[in-house]
């Protein structure tokens, strides 16, 4: 997680503050309802200069973000019971954090993370004390049940990922099906993600693509991989690490073809992000002369295989089983309405089948 000027720190402090106030205030009703010096969110008949949920017997180390001393539905406004927020951070640049992210990971009762260690210096970062929990590809099977029969007695919690949109290449699913399937409400708090900010940049079509995570880590089935969507016409694109993003790159320019367009997205949001647009054969030669090319996290966003004609094989298939028995013109009429193509087209096809192709119609 990169450090972030001072400047960065205090907004983000403000964003917190902001989003924690909103939603107390909310529920304590509005400004012009307290009484003058009173904290925004104070609860009322608090002195004036109370801090925020402050009460006269008020416990002064009670845990921020524990809930102990509140009973289980007295939440900020916004944040419901019986709840999993899947919330999106940061992939580089702390300052991407929404103010509804932030009020969300600081009034939920507890977050649950990819890695706690990673997740408690955002969370350090933000000024949120909520309780962490780890959930990982390791723990996810065994603790998704559990999760979800907390959340249906009252609970609420957050799921985040180390970086980006939970669930996309990171854990959360099964925890997701658990929690709809125990009567748990999924709410999705949206905001960064990798994936759509390569796309969006790459300079390659966006109106349809096809996300494929990571690539087989083993070289055979990753060519494999790549076979299968030689054909495709969508959009490519994959997630990628620094010790085999140069394999990769080769594997796609000899499965698409070294002269298909992609673009190689590193370190997005961060000091060294990179986005360059260019041919495979040209994006490996690129990373051969430069090392710290190939340094970080990588998203790789592939052209689509250029569109064929629809029936092209099935017609060409329907012609060479029919010509042995029938005239050009017959073949061709048949093959047509079998492969929903127009009888010129079927026609044309069939001459060149035949060698006939300058004959007259």
């Amino acid at each position: 997680m990169p450090v972030e000027s001072g400047g960065t720190v205090s907004c983000l402090a403000q964003i917190v503050s902001i989003s924690r106030d909103s939603l107390t205030d909310s529920t304590t009703g509005s400004s012009a309802a307290r009484p003058p010096g009173v904290s925004p969110g104070a609860p009322p008949g608090a002195p004036p200069g109370a801090p925020p949920d402050a009460t006269p017997d008020a416990t002064p180390d009670a845990t921020p973000g524990t809930h102990s001393d509140e009973p289980p539905d007295a939440r900020p406004a916004g944040i419901a019971p019986a709840t999993l927020y899947v919330v999106a951070t940061p992939i580089g640049n702390l300052a991407d954090i929404t103010a509804r992210a932030c009020a969300v990971l600081a009034a939920v009762d507890c977050i649950y993370a990819e890695d706690t260690r990673h997740s408690r210096r955002l969370l350090q970062h933000l000024g949120i004390a909520t309780p962490l929990q780890a959930l990982h590809d390791h723990n996810e099977a065994e603790r998704a049940e559990r999760l979800a029969e907390r959340l249906a007695g009252g609970e609420c919690a957050a799921l985040i990922s180390d970086a980006g949109t939970p669930l996309v290449s990171d854990p959360g699913y099964r925890v997701v099906r658990a929690c709809q399937a125990a009567g748990v409400r999924v709410v999705p708090v949206p905001g960064p993600s990798a994936l759509l900010a390569a796309l969006c940049a790459s300079g390659l079509a966006t109106d349809r693509f096809a996300f494929e995570g990571f690539a087989p880590a083993r070289a055979a089935a990753r060519r494999g991989c790549f076979a299968a969507l030689a054909g495709e016409s969508r959009s490519l694109v994959f997630f990628e690490s620094s010790h085999r993003v140069r394999e990769s790159l080769a594997d796609m320019a000899a499965a698409f073809g070294a002269e298909r367009e992609a673009c190689l997205a590193r370190e997005l949001t961060k000091r060294f992000e990179t986005l360059r647009r260019a041919s495979l054969g040209e994006l490996c030669r690129w990373l051969d002369a430069d090392a710290d090319q190939r340094r970080g996290e990588f998203v790789v966003i592939v052209a689509g295989a250029a569109r064929r004609e629809p029936g092209d094989e099935e017609l060409r298939r329907a012609l060479e089983a029919l010509l042995p028995e029938l005239a050009p013109r017959r073949a061709a009429a048949v093959a047509a309405r079998l492969c929903g193509v127009s009888r010129n087209r079927a026609y044309d096809l069939a001459l060149q089948l035949r060698g006939e192709g300058d004959a007259p119609r």
